[in-house]
């Protein structure tokens, strides 16, 4: 298994001027520009004295800033602190302190909100948008900041190339992120998980869903969450697929301009959103009564069918290889017409603590009803005296498994098994061939 930065790294020099990040309607980056980035703020940040080992927090609205923003955490080495973009200003509070975090990168409409005093660990506060300090608790600090392009020069004065790009690796089981499932309750979880974790995760992904530098993506789930983070982000990014986001409100026409304009490779969703799309685009075609008709008829409805799933693959676009759904479970009426459309549809399952992957199938072998066969990076288990007909909990321990919930022992504790196998929470049964069908939450958790 490789480390995802050692990946990162490579796709950065093989594919230095082709677009990397990207904002629909918006800002390009180049991989060149994030990795030029990348190495102002590690000179930064070394030079006002945060440590390789530091919590910083990231609260700002998806875009192509918020990836590079967040890298340029993750390759110094530094811990990621991800929090929602539409976490209330209370919220983050609570969680800046939570987490120990010194430093924090946001907008600046989202810090104007922020009481700094509220924070007293914060010794940084920056502007993604515009690159500024917006908050420094040493004077000294800004002063560096508007000497970085200088201090950049000094360090690189034949110019940044690709061989200057270097990123850390030797740091598989070190912490790399905590991640919150849940905002300023009195019991915070901030899931921790190393790189080894994202490692995993990205090597079972390639090996099971390749992607490469022909293809684009676009990211509409929130960052903050491993779902996005991982599967729309970092994983396509570590092998030179562009990634788009929305930039702006989701709305039903932002969202087709912006397919038709990027055509991503793949679509990761959840299932009421596919649901809605079937209720909007496929169930008024299909009740009509002269295409009842039509589809009784075997030749006849093999190609309406084939009609129906170009017309929702091109509302995408027009080069969507699978539907990926996760989150939730897809309704069983929906699921058996894109059974019958033969759309390319899968569910999946995971959590925050597997980072975030369990189970997964290529939609060519997904077994409807599932949510896929165990994923081969962890030892995925059914507390069950027989786990192919008697309902128990998915437990699972592996590289992609967290390490356990930040300042919180208790929880930790109680969140994986005497043999060291995470308790999920979720209930189910796992059939011969390892495909996991979910059966409800245990009332213990």
């Amino acid at each position: 298994m490789e480390h995802y930065l050692s990946l990162l790294q490579e796709a950065t020099r093989k594919f230095w001027s082709k677009p990397a990040l990207n904002t629909v309607g918006g800002e390009s980056f180049t991989y060149s520009q994030m990795a030029v980035l990348f190495e102002k703020f590690h000179i930064f940040f070394e030079e006002i004295g945060l440590g390789k080992d530091s919590h910083i927090a990231l609260w700002a609205r998806n875009s192509a800033r918020w990836g590079m923003s967040y890298l340029a955490v993750n390759t110094y080495e530094a811990v990621v602190v991800p929090i929602l973009a539409d976490f209330t200003p209370e919220n983050v509070e609570f969680l800046i302190n939570h987490s120990d975090s010194v430093a924090l990168l946001s907008n600046p409409d989202k810090f104007a909100k922020l009481d700094v005093a509220r924070c007293p660990g914060l010794k940084v506060v920056m502007d993604v948008d515009n690159l500024k300090v917006l908050y420094a608790a040493d004077p000294r600090t800004e002063e560096v900041w508007d000497r970085i392009d200088v201090i950049f020069g000094e360090r690189y004065p034949q110019g940044y190339t690709p061989e200057d790009v270097s990123f850390p690796t030797g740091n598989m089981d070190n912490l790399a992120v905590i991640n919150y499932t849940s905002g300023s309750t009195g019991n915070p979880k901030g899931v921790m998980l190393t790189y080894r974790n994202f490692s995993a995760t990205i090597d079972f992904s390639q090996r099971n869903r390749p992607t490469s530098s022909d293809k684009r993506m676009i990211s509409m789930l929130p960052m903050a969450h491993m779902y996005g983070l991982v599967t729309e982000f970092i994983y396509p990014l570590c092998f030179g697929t562009s990634i788009y986001w929305l930039g702006k409100a989701p709305t039903p026409s932002n969202l087709m301009k912006a397919f038709q304009e990027v055509k991503p490779y793949q679509l990761i969703t959840v299932p009421l959103v596919m649901e809605k799309i079937f209720k909007s685009k496929i169930e008024p075609v299909v009740n009509k009564p002269l295409m009842k008709a039509a589809t009784s008829i075997p030749g006849i409805k093999n190609l309406v069918f084939k009609k129906i799933r170009e017309g929702l693959v091109n509302a995408f676009g027009g080069e969507v290889q699978q539907f990926i759904m996760g989150g939730a479970a897809l309704n069983p009426e929906v699921e058996g017409w894109f059974k019958k459309i033969k759309l390319p549809y899968l569910v999946g399952y995971g959590m925050t603590e597997a980072c975030p992957l369990l189970a997964y199938k290529h939609w060519t072998k997904y077994v409807a009803g599932s949510c896929g066969e165990a994923v081969d990076c962890a030892d995925v288990r059914i507390d069950s005296s027989d786990p192919h007909h008697v309902v128990g909990e998915i437990q699972a321990k592996g590289d992609n498994i967290c390490i356990g919930y930040y300042k919180n022992e208790e929880a930790t504790k109680n969140a994986f098994t005497p043999d060291g196998y995470l308790r999920t929470g979720d209930l189910g049964i796992m059939d011969s061939d390892g495909f996991i069908f979910i059966k409800g939450r245990s009332k213990f958790m």
